[in-house]
């Protein structure tokens, strides 16, 4: 994988993690006006996940690194997005798979004792087009 900068959160947490992982899948856009995207197509999709707290658990991580990869590659990878149940009611727009990531990661932290939070969601589409995605609390620094 490439090295990359992403967009930094202004945030008052002592630790922040960035996990960099990929996954590829397919999907459509289910609207005429979506234009060719409306048809099935797939992408590469690459994914920082940013993961802020305070604590750490007693391994001296903020959470291990294998667990946010599992939880969305296991997830998403060679998948058709529109199948997935996630997204049974809404379109699997980038903007939705960051927020759907975004969910995911949140409620599996939410069940760790030192509660570390992710303050943003990272999804580039294509080399030229990706979309962030970030909490209420972490909008506005």
């Amino acid at each position: 994988m490439f090295q990359q900068m992403y967009p930094s959160i202004n945030h008052h947490f002592a630790y922040e993690l960035n996990k960099d992982f990929n996954f590829s899948a397919a999907h459509y856009i289910p609207s005429e006006d979506a234009g060719k995207c409306m048809r099935t197509h797939g992408h590469t999709y690459f994914v920082n996940l940013t993961i802020v707290g305070d604590s750490l658990d007693q391994n001296g991580f903020l959470v291990n690194f294998s667990e946010l990869k599992q939880l969305v590659h296991g997830q998403f990878d060679h998948q058709l997005l529109n199948e997935l149940p996630a997204f049974r009611d809404v379109s699997p727009s980038t903007e939705m798979v960051a927020r759907t990531i975004y969910e995911i990661v949140q409620d599996h932290l939410k069940q760790r004792d030192n509660h570390p939070k992710c303050a943003q969601v990272f999804v580039r589409e294509t080399p030229t087009s990706y979309v962030k995605y970030r909490p209420e609390e972490f909008r506005n620094g």
